[in-house]
C-alpha cells in the first residue's frame, strides 16, 4: 500500500492528506483530475503547524475527494496485494513513522481508518479549524481533523490548528480554543445508541461493551438509549454531500486546470471525455446523484427537505446532549474491510455512513478512540479527549 502520494521531508513529524494544500507540492485529492495541480499557497492549518515548529512529512494517500471508506478509490492507491483496506495516515501514525496527521473528514473516512488501525482521530466542531486551503466538496460538513496515537497527541496538534481565520467564511469568531484531558469522567453521564449497536458486528459490539464497562468502572453512568434519527441523518447527509459536491466538482472541466482529454472535437466533448476519463466510479456516482437531487422537480422533495432534516437531527441530538455528556456509538459496522469491486462503492460507502452521518450533518465534534466513536455537544472536545485519555490510561 502506498502511504504518501508525495513525500516532502523525511524528518517531518506531521503529515497532511492530499486534499489539504501545501505550497508548491502537488495536491491531487486522490484524483487523476488533479494529478499535475500545484497550489500557490498552503492551507491555514499547515501554516499554523509550520509556524509552531512542526515539519510536514508529506501528503498522504486519500480516497478520491474523500468519498470512500478509507482511501481505496485513490487514483494513486495500490491495494493490489492487500487483503484488507487501511487508511494511509492512520497506518503511518500506528507505525510511529509520524507523530500525527491532518485529514479532511468529509464522509467519515478518517474516523473509520482510525478504528481499523487502532489510533485516535478527532473531527472538531465545525468552524473551529479553518477550511482555507482545503479542496472543497461538501462545504457545509467537511472539517479538518487530527489523527494521533493517543488523546494527548490529538490535543497537542488540535490546540495548534484551531482558532478563527478571517480567510475562511465558515470560521467561528473565537480566536483560540483551549483543550484539556482532565475533565472528571466519574461524574459523566454517557449514552449508547442501541440502533447502531444492534447493527454492528459481534467484534464491534465487544469493543463497545468493553469500553462501557471501563467507563462504568471509573464511576460514569452509561445508559442505552434510542436515537432513531440516525437513519434520517444518513439519507439526508448523502443528499446534501452529493449535491454540494456536484456543484464544487463542476469546476474540474479540463479547461481552466486539471486533466484534459487528449482527443475531443468540441467543447461538450472536452467536458464529457475529460471528466469521464479522470473521475473514479464513486465520484461520478456522487456527481450524478447530486445532480439528480438538485433537479427542478426534486429540489424541494430531496435537497430542501434534507436541509430541514439537518435541523431536526441537530435539535434531537442537542436535546439528548442536554442530559448526557457524550454519546457512544460504533464508527463502522466491522473492524476490517476487504478490497471490493469499485462498482459496489456507492452502496458500500452509503451503508457505512450510517455510523458517521450524525456528526457529519450536525457539525458536532466526534472522536474515535479504542475502536469506538464518541460524540459530544459543540465545543465539548475536551469532554471527548478526557474520556479517551481515561480509557487509554486504563488500557481500553
Amino acid at each position: 500500500m502506498r502511504y504518501y502520494i508525495n513525500e516532502i521531508n523525511k524528518a517531518g513529524t506531521v503529515a497532511v492528506d492530499d486534499t489539504i494544500l501545501v505550497k508548491d507540492v502537488p495536491a491531487t485529492a486522490g484524483s487523476k483530475m488533479l494529478e499535475s495541480f500545484r497550489p500557490l499557497f498552503s492551507a491555514e492549518a499547515v501554516e499554523r503547524l509550520e509556524k509552531s515548529g512542526y515539519a510536514v512529512s508529506g501528503k498522504t494517500n486519500v480516497g478520491e475527494f474523500g468519498f470512500d471508506l478509507v482511501g481505496e478509490t485513490s487514483h494513486f492507491a495500490d491495494y493490489a496485494d492487500e487483503t484488507s483496506l487501511k487508511g494511509a495516515a492512520a497506518e503511518l501514525v500506528k507505525n510511529k513513522n509520524i507523530k500525527a496527521a491532518l485529514s479532511v473528514d468529509l464522509n467519515g473516512a478518517p474516523r473509520r481508518a482510525a478504528a481499523l488501525s487502532g489510533v485516535d482521530f478527532i473531527k472538531p466542531t465545525y468552524g473551529t479549524v479553518s477550511r482555507y486551503g482545503v479542496i472543497a466538496c461538501a462545504c457545509s460538513g467537511e472539517q479538518i481533523g487530527v489523527t494521533a496515537a493517543d488523546a494527548e497527541g490529538v490535543k497537542e496538534i488540535l490546540s495548534v490548528i484551531a482558532g478563527h481565520d478571517s480567510k475562511d467564511g465558515t470560521s467561528l469568531p473565537e480566536k483560540k480554543y483551549e483543550y484539556t484531558l482532565d475533565e472528571d469522567v466519574s461524574a459523566m453521564k454517557i449514552c449508547l445508541v442501541t440502533e447502531l449497536y444492534d447493527k454492528a458486528s459481534d467484534e464491534v459490539k465487544s469493543k463497545l461493551d468493553s469500553y462501557v464497562k471501563m467507563l462504568e468502572s471509573k464511576g460514569a453512568k452509561v445508559d442505552r438509549i434510542s436515537l432513531d434519527v440516525v437513519f434520517a441523518a444518513q439519507t439526508a447527509w448523502q443528499i446534501l454531500m452529493s449535491a454540494e459536491s456536484c456543484n464544487n466538482l463542476s469546476r474540474f472541466d479540463g479547461v481552466k486546470y486539471g486533466y484534459r482529454s487528449a482527443e475531443y472535437k468540441n467543447i461538450d466533448e472536452l467536458y464529457v471525455k475529460s471528466r469521464t476519463e479522470a473521475f473514479s466510479f464513486l465520484t461520478k456516482a456522487n456527481i450524478i446523484y447530486g445532480s439528480d437531487v438538485l433537479a427542478k422537480d426534486k429540489y424541494e422533495s430531496c435537497y430542501d427537505k434534507s436541509l430541514r432534516i439537518r435541523r431536526v437531527v441537530l435539535t434531537k441530538v442537542k436535546e439528548l446532549l442536554a442530559s448526557y455528556d457524550a454519546i457512544i456509538m460504533p464508527v463502522c459496522s466491522k473492524l476490517s474491510f476487504e478490497p471490493y469491486d469499485t462498482k459496489d462503492a456507492f452502496t458500500k460507502v452509503f451503508d457505512e455512513s450510517l455510523y458517521t452521518a450524525v456528526a457529519s450533518i450536525t457539525g458536532l465534534p466526534a472522536m474515535v478512540s479504542g475502536g469506538v466513536q464518541l460524540v459530544a455537544d459543540s465545543f465539548k472536545e475536551s469532554t471527548l479527549l478526557s474520556i479517551a485519555h481515561c480509557a487509554e490510561k486504563e488500557g481500553a
